[in-house]
């Protein structure tokens, strides 16, 4: 079984529906046979590498709100978080443009890390403070979840995996995705947001059911 999934690695409610998710596999019988293929997705295209605004104040701009109202959705969901066991610094976020870390991450999947890269970005960004839109910041990330130095530098001084990235965005454009986290379930089910950890097992259980129901052998039948 195969699962989908549409994220941003600046993207709060994505971390937070990461460990829901998790936790719902966790408890699924059938982990094993689940794949789980992360794509790209930009919640700010133009966004430059880096930028010195106060992330309270770049929210606030980008949503209509008093940066005093910001700074509260940000207490609100570092709370949140933490109910998932993660640990955010909102108000000290590094932001800026994610491409070169979704191109990473196309690379990561060609060598078997991509689950992997995908954590440590979003711990880097959320826990740790760390600028996500320097090349130099990714490239030691990278690197530490095992993905080779020579490999990583071609990437980040070239525009490879940029039509990868494009072709998950593209595609995400075509199923009407309009805000991540967005997960596909064995190509069945579509689930939009960071949802309860019931709703995930159910979703599980129900594709799993459903792509097995004609697969049942009686007994001394062949396969």
């Amino acid at each position: 079984m195969r699962i989908d999934i549409w994220s941003d690695v600046v993207c709060p409610w994505c971390y937070i529906g990461k460990r829901r998710f998790e936790s719902a596999l966790a408890e699924f019988p059938h982990a094993a046979e689940v794949d789980v293929v992360w794509h790209s997705f930009e919640l700010d295209p133009d966004a430059e590498r880096s930028t010195d605004i106060p992330p309270a104040e770049r929210l606030a701009a980008k949503y209509g709100l008093t940066v005093e109202q910001a700074q509260e959705a940000n207490h609100k969901l570092t709370a949140t978080a933490a109910d998932e066991g993660l640990e955010f610094h909102l108000d000290e976020a590094r932001s800026g443009n994610s491409f070169d870390a979704h191109r990473l991450l196309h690379l990561a999947a060609d060598s078997g890390v991509q689950g992997q890269l995908k954590e440590r970005l979003l711990r880097a960004y959320f826990t740790e403070r760390v600028a996500i839109g320097d090349p130099a910041e990714l490239a030691r990330l990278a690197v530490e979840v095992g993905l080779d130095a020579d490999a990583v530098a071609r990437v980040l001084d070239s525009d490879e995996y940029a039509e990868d990235v494009r072709a998950d965005e593209a595609q995400a454009h075509s199923y009407g995705i309009s805000g991540v986290p967005f997960f596909v379930v064995d190509d069945k089910y579509g689930i939009s947001g960071a949802q309860p950890v019931d709703l995930f097992s159910q979703a599980l259980h129900q594709a799993w059911d459903e792509s097995h129901a004609g697969l049942q052998t009686s007994p001394g039948a062949p396969g």
